[in-house]
């Protein structure tokens, strides 16, 4: 049997605020995001071959097609009677993980899947201040990771320096999954909606935008918009929030 001692996953306390996404113009309405938690560090594998063990019925080869894709948990080693994660993976965020098994887990352990909203609104921040794109540098440094090729697995998860928050590896080692990624693009109910642009996600799309310095922040939005929640992909994994208190966090102010 794996034994799967792992690192710890604290969750963190974060400050309620105003932000205004990336796709709105300077002068539309801010996003007001209340106080919720966050784990510090992504879903590591060895925690979610925890979830699995004593939740078989999300064991790959046992998950219904309907929740999840062929690739599910693909990069795990399948061992006599189960599948699990090498030894030398057990601290690397896990991946190839369905939207439906993300949430499953966070719901198991009480929490939910943060929303594009709340993970926008850490993933703002450096090192030193909320809102990183004010610091020099900041907005390429992060533009310059999603400009690697990605490598065969990602690296062990809380390498990278704590932001302002006290949050780890919002940027550098995978992408991950939020609870309404599918409305990212959707003013309305509809993904017909008329008012969304079309020009979004080319250079004319950015020019109105609120910073068009961060063009990272696009491609996260592209990269949502893109998604289904059955896909399993080998950069994609996921860290849970605290449950909301609020019937909607996400409020619109002058």
């Amino acid at each position: 049997m794996l034994l799967t001692l792992g690192v710890s996953n604290p969750m963190v306390d974060i400050t309620g605020g105003e932000f205004r996404p990336l796709y709105v113009t300077e002068d539309s309405p801010k996003q007001t995001v209340t106080d919720f938690t966050l784990d510090q560090l992504p879903v590591t594998n060895s925690q979610f071959f925890d979830f699995v063990r004593e939740h078989p019925r999300w064991q790959k080869g046992k998950i219904p097609t309907l929740f999840t894709e062929a690739g599910y948990l693909s990069h795990w080693q399948q061992s006599s009677s189960h599948w699990q994660p090498s030894t030398a993976t057990l601290n690397a965020p896990v991946t190839h993980v369905s939207w439906f098994a993300a949430q499953a887990y966070c719901r198991n352990q009480g929490k939910q899947l943060p929303t594009v909203a709340q993970w926008e609104y850490v993933a703002h921040a450096s090192e030193t201040q909320p809102n990183g794109g004010k610091e020099k540098g900041y907005n390429q440094r992060i533009l310059d990771w999603y400009g690697r090729p990605s490598s065969s697995s990602p690296v062990d998860v809380g390498l990278s320096p704590a932001n302002f928050w006290g949050v780890k590896d919002m940027h550098g080692v995978i992408w991950e999954w939020t609870e309404d990624f599918n409305s990212a693009l959707v003013n309305g109910e509809s993904r017909n909606d008329s008012t969304i642009d079309s020009k979004l996600f080319c250079g004319a799309g950015a020019a109105g935008s609120s910073d068009p310095s961060d063009y990272a922040a696009f491609m996260r939005f592209g990269f949502r918009s893109s998604l289904q929640a059955k896909f399993t992909l080998g950069t994609l994994g996921f860290r849970c929030a605290g449950i909301k208190n609020t019937k909607d966090n996400n409020h619109e102010q002058n």
